[in-house]
Formats: C-alpha cells, structure tokens, sequence
C-alpha cells in the first residue's frame, strides 16, 4: 500500500467534484473530507475511508488501534462483532453529502431505540434485554430481525421511558416493533426486506411492521425528502446500497442522513437558569469522550429544566458542526441514551471546575432591542463554553448570527458583559429571560 512521507500531502478523488487532500503530519495523519473533519475524538485518532484506502486497513488499525472504524471488508466485520458484547448490529456510516445515491433504498431515519429480535427476546445495543410483554412479542419470528422500538416523531424520551421499564407494564401497548431488516435470511437486502413483509402479511403479529423503503431517484429527490421528513419533526433518512449484504460493524452500504448532527457527552454539573428559567436548569456542562467539555442549553422541555439527567448520564445532543478547536456549535439537547454506555478507559466522572455567579448563564440567550424612531433592532448574546454567540437585524426578521471562540470561558464571559455594557450604553434595553 501507499504512504505518506512526514510533509507530504497527496489529492484523492471522492465522491463530489473537488478532490479530497490527504496529509501526514508528524505522523498524524489527516484529511479534509466530512467524515474526517467532524469525528469527536483527538485528530491523532481520527481515520476515513480515504485513508483507509491509502494506507490499508492493517496500517490505520495499527495507527488508530479500537478506533478503526470497520470498513465493508469481512475483516473488519468480524473484529468489530467480535469486540461488542451486544447483538450483532450492522451499522450506519454518514453521508458525505455529495455522493449521488440514486437507486438506493431510501427510508425514514426513526427517533426511537434500537432493538434486535433474536428469535426469544428483544435486545438493545447493548446487550441488555427488553422486558416487552408477552402480547407484544406474540407473532414474531423465531429468526432474527433488526429493527426499531418507536412510538412516534418527537417521542424519543416517551419511547425510552417506556422500554426501560421492568414490569412488563400496559404503556408497552404505545409502541411499535418497526422491522427493517431480517439479519437470519442470507441474501441481499431485497430478500431481507421481503421476508419481513411477507412474515407482517403471513402472521398479522398485532405490535409489529415492516418499514416503508423507497428507491432513490437523485439528490434533488433525496434533499427534498429530507427537508419533508425533518419539516414533520423527523431525525433524517436512511440508505441502503442495492443488493447489499447484512454485515456485522460500520458498513459503507448503509448510510445516515440528516441536517443535524448528533453526539453522546457525559454530564458533569447542572448550570442554573436565569430569567424565566431562574430557579431551575439553564443548561447541562458536559464532556465529549475526548475530554472536551462545553454547554448545551438549549432544546429541553419545561419538565426536563425541573428535573435535568443526572450528573454523569450520557445524553444525546445535535449539533450544526464542530469548531475549530472541535467544540460542538449550536448544541441542542435531545435525551438520555439509555442503550449507549461511556467508553471503557474513561477517567471517572470529575468534578466540573467552578464558575462564579455570572450576569449571563451558559447556554442562555438575553435579548436587547432598541426601538427608536425608525430604528426597530434586536441584539442578542449567548455563551456556550468558550463560544459566544450574537444574533441581531430588525426585530420580526431572523436576522445575522456570529460566533466567536475564546480561549477560555473567564475571556468568553468577560467578553459578554463588555458587548452587553456596549449595547445598553447605545440605548438597548433588555426585554427579560429567553
């Protein structure tokens, strides 16, 4: 296989018009594609599938070590099945955003938990096994199936509460197994999918469907899709490589789509609110598995503010992209992951450092507006970690967004309260808690 010389840099063709660079650095290599550029771990750690083709999958799984994401080789299948203790998952890659995947089996990327029939029980990701009620399982088949527990679009915490419970209670009668694979029949996805169906017409099993899949005619076909799912409050898409196999690991026949990324962090400390969320939660510090920790203060409900995951759950959040520095912008949160565990050689959860009382709580916006003559402005100023984030225009519009990192959250908010002082001193008047 080919290789990098420290200072060397080499073009590799991808999937869009404009070719990818792949470099070598000191011996940590990079490359400026999506896939590369937005991973949650220290750059040293990171790999793609260009450099994978590059260098070799033996050379970047001695680089990288567990980190290695397999690739659609059997090898790498195995080693990844062989290293999880839960059910034997294929897994999705992401969308580069640029391939054409026209005549791939699109679906709606559904909000809800992972499970996997093994012909007896329900079991998540992890391993762990769902205590459903006889009457939900009643008709399924005794071969395996890979699918969702769902209840509905913006029901995730709904769903989660519900499958996590032990009593085997009524509330299961709110969810649907949704089916969209058959791992047990050994044959292209096709024929997978067709054994669900034909098992949904066969059986009727009363808590059970098989998931709608249509084919891809272009881009313009996918993005609008996309735009209509997530218009409705759906997580994105899924696509399926035709005539593809049902391997165990991350696989490149099988890609995830959304607008929206998302991550898993560890929750350090409870920030408190201001404005109208005085007295409860303003936003979650938390930790990225590489030790980065910022913010996320936006995206919870009135009831999660009154009662927050608990310091040292793992949560979910979506985010637009990653900063220089490989901080999360634009965090939202989404829920507790309870089918995800915190990687193993993680330091225990430590004690976040403290923050004195500040005018602006992390993660909370203020509003200013200036309404004067024939001026009608709005101003507004939030700091997520380091990240200090202004929007402002006419007030009614949606206005201009900018976003500046600090070296550290003392600067970032001292850099607020100097804009804040700056805009009363011009006449702004703040209109009360976002």
């Amino acid at each position: 296989m080919a290789d990098l010389n420290d200072g060397e840099s080499v073009e590799m063709k991808g999937s869009g018009a404009k070719p990818y660079i792949l470099k070598n650095v000191g011996g940590v290599y990079s490359c400026s594609c999506p896939a590369w550029r937005n991973q949650s771990i220290a750059i040293e750690r990171r790999t793609c599938k260009h450099l994978r083709k590059l260098r070799g999958d033996a050379a970047e799984e001695a680089r990288v070590g567990a980190d290695l994401p397999p690739g659609p080789g059997a090898a790498g299948a195995e080693a990844e099945g062989q290293a999880k203790t839960g059910p034997p998952l294929l897994l999705a890659e992401r969308w580069d955003n640029a391939e054409d995947l026209a005549g791939w089996w699109l679906s709606e990327k559904l909000d809800g938990v992972r499970a996997y029939w093994d012909g007896r029980s329900l079991i998540s990701r992890l391993g762990n096994r769902f205590h459903a009620p006889d009457w939900f399982v009643e008709g399924l088949p005794e071969t395996p199936l890979d699918g969702e527990l769902w209840i509905a679009r913006k029901a995730f915490q709904r769903t989660v509460g519900i499958v996590r419970r032990q009593d085997k209670s009524e509330l299961w009668k709110e969810v649907r197994y949704v089916a969209f694979d058959a791992p047990g029949v050994d044959g292209p996805f096709e024929e997978r999918l067709a054994a669900v169906r034909a098992h949904v017409e066969r059986a009727r099993p009363p808590y059970l469907t098989a998931h709608d899949h249509d084919i891809c005619d272009g881009l313009d076909h996918l993005r609008a899709e996309l735009a209509r799912v997530e218009a409705l409050g759906g997580e994105g898409l899924m696509l399926r490589q035709p005539q593809s196999r049902y391997e165990v690991g991350r696989s490149l026949t099988l890609l995830k789509v959304k607008s929206f990324r998302d991550a898993e962090a560890r929750v350090l400390e409870h920030q408190p609110g201001a404005g109208r969320h005085r007295g409860r939660l303003g936003a979650l510090f938390v930790e990225l598995a590489d030790g980065t920790r910022f913010s996320v203060g936006t995206g919870f409900s009135d009831a999660e503010r009154e009662s927050p995951p608990p310091v040292g759950a793992v949560v979910t959040f979506r985010y637009q992209e990653l900063s220089e520095a490989g901080v999360p912008r634009f965090p939202s949160y989404v829920g507790v992951r309870a089918d995800a565990a915190w990687p193993a050689g993680t330091s225990p959860t430590p004690q976040a450092p403290a923050q004195p009382e500040a005018t602006t709580a992390p993660g909370t916006a203020r509003r200013f507006e200036l309404v004067e003559g024939s001026s009608s402005k709005f101003w507004e100023v939030a700091r997520d970690g380091c990240a200090v984030t202004v929007r402002y225009g006419r007030i009614g519009a949606d206005g201009q967004t900018r976003t500046k990192e600090l070296p550290s959250w003392e600067q970032a908010q001292a850099h607020v309260e100097g804009l804040i002082a700056e805009k009363v001193g011009k006449g702004y008047r703040e209109q009360g808690g976002a």
